[in-house]
């Protein structure tokens, strides 16, 4: 079945107080939009348009970041849902199969529940997404007979029996992408704030003799972010959602509560996650791996049986091969460490190979950058690092060598060699004694003037 899927993205979010595009604040370490075009994405769309408005150069971008294929279209003026979806009609005017419309702002959409919604079109021409609200509020009524839908009734033009019923409207609309279009190009804007309104096509689609039906989702699904305070309940409604996840497949998290996931972190079964462990976007995670507590990973994928922690750092770019064991106060940014390495404490790799079995003794620094360029440092199979060991990239280190403690490497070392690059050490009888005496007297003068 061909999907076709449109993403309202052209509001500006006047209640943010924000300078950046509501869509683009971030739940998740991802923007809101990326939420949308996630829940999306498990449908398989053939194609993705997103409807933008307010900073629509920048809702554009980060569209692209997520999905290349991706197409945008402008909405000006802004004149309501039903116009910004006949805006998408533009691009999609010949799509076959379904169309989806959903929403930039609401990022807690189950994938389940759009599927839920394209199965309902086996039995309805239109499908409307529902919830039964604690607090209803001023959200419009869905007045329905099961899952027949007969109309939308606003909540201002709800009567007072109306506005007991408590099962809503989300906005959110399934229906044949021709059927879709033919309906919106005949919504009008005869209404107080002058807008073409979506919901209208519930009403013109029963005047055409199409019939209408609602499936419903939890309330938490459908929570829009229009504040601050809303994201805030957004990003908390995710982590709360995402930890269950987790403990439901088969990780242990040690302290749930203070464990921060990304909208795409992947975790497999029987890691174990301690306490206070942030996951920026693009980490993969496992089975059978532990990341203790205190660790911050973004961008990095860890093989099963490795270790990592506490207090690490895992920066985009990092891989870690089976039964590596990254400890306490390491950085580790762009670097390739294969089986069996062990990068214990206080260390920074950027920009490395590292071959498997290697040790890197503690406070190594590889020196990657020389203020203009980032460049590479090679290190083989089963070396020892010293500790305190200065590697000056562009530099390689070969099978089985040693490097002293406190040596800082400018040349290649090769295979089996041990490489020394310290200062020659020199000894001066109570020249310290003196020394500091004389310090002593200084600050003593400086005191006193």
């Amino acid at each position: 079945m061909s999907v076709s899927l449109i993403v309202l993205a052209a509001g500006m979010g006047t209640r943010m107080n924000s300078d950046l595009p509501k869509v683009l604040h971030h739940v998740a370490a991802a923007p809101l939009l990326h939420h949308a075009l996630a829940a999306g994405r498990s449908l398989e769309p053939s194609r993705v348009v997103v409807v933008a408005g307010h900073g629509a150069a920048e809702v554009a971008k980060s569209a692209a970041t997520f999905d290349e294929a991706c197409e945008v279209v402008v909405q000006e003026p802004q004149l309501g849902t039903a116009h910004a979806v006949a805006q998408a009609a533009i691009l999609l005017a010949d799509a076959a199969g379904e169309a989806i419309v959903l929403y930039g702002d609401t990022p807690l959409i189950r994938a389940e529940t759009l599927q839920s919604m394209l199965d309902a079109r086996a039995q309805h021409a239109v499908v409307v997404l529902g919830f039964h609200a604690a607090d209803p509020g001023r959200y419009g009524r869905l007045i329905a007979d099961g899952a027949e839908l007969h109309r939308i009734v606003e909540y201002k033009d709800a009567t007072t029996e109306e506005r007991c019923i408590t099962l809503c409207n989300s906005g959110v609309i399934c229906a044949n992408a021709k059927t879709l279009f033919d309906l919106v190009a005949k919504v009008g804007n005869a209404n107080a704030a002058g807008e073409y309104y979506l919901t209208d096509i519930v009403e013109l689609a029963r005047q055409a003799g199409l019939s209408a039906g609602v499936v419903t989702c939890d309330e938490s699904e459908t929570l829009g972010v229009n504040t601050r305070a809303q994201l805030a309940q957004a990003e908390a409604a995710f982590q709360a959602r995402a930890r269950a996840d987790c403990l439901e497949n088969g990780v242990t998290l040690t302290a749930p509560e203070t464990v921060f996931f990304a909208l795409d972190t992947y975790i497999g079964r029987d890691a174990i996650i301690g306490p206070n462990v942030l996951f920026g976007t693009g980490v993969t995670v496992e089975s059978g791996c532990e990341i203790k507590g205190f660790c911050h990973l973004e961008g990095c994928h860890i093989s099963r049986g490795a270790t990592v922690g506490p207090f690490a750092r895992l920066r985009p770019g990092t891989e870690l091969a089976e039964d590596v064991h990254v400890g306490n106060f390491v950085e580790i940014k762009n670097s390739i460490l294969d089986e069996g390495v062990k990068v214990g404490h206080l260390t920074y790799i950027g920009d490395t190979d590292i071959g498997e079995f290697t040790n890197i003794g503690a406070g190594t620094v590889t020196c990657n950058y020389d203020g203009v360029m980032k460049h590479r440092t090679h290190i083989g199979k089963r070396v020892f690092i010293g500790s305190d060991t200065m590697l000056v990239a562009p530099v390689s280190v070969g099978d089985d060598a040693l490097t002293g403690s406190g040596s800082v490497i400018t040349q290649d070392v090769p295979a089996e060699a041990l490489a020394l690059g310290r200062a020659v050490q020199v000894n001066k009888p109570g020249l310290a004694v003196t020394l500091l005496a004389r310090l002593r007297k200084i600050k003593a003068a400086k005191g006193k003037s």
